[in-house]
């Protein structure tokens, strides 16, 4: 896991948040920063 992964999934245990939350949740997070990242790379595509 990366160290990143690892702090977002230390912070969610302290939350309390179970397994089957933090996996929810890090699915979520991925899903956002994939989303920024082709945005970010679609404006910048765009003549």
């Amino acid at each position: 896991m990366l160290p990143t992964t690892k702090a977002y999934v230390a912070r969610r245990i302290a939350e309390g948040k179970t397994d089957r939350e933090i996996r929810r949740c890090l699915k979520r997070y991925i899903a956002r920063q994939l989303h920024r990242t082709l945005t970010a790379a679609m404006i910048l595509d765009k003549p």
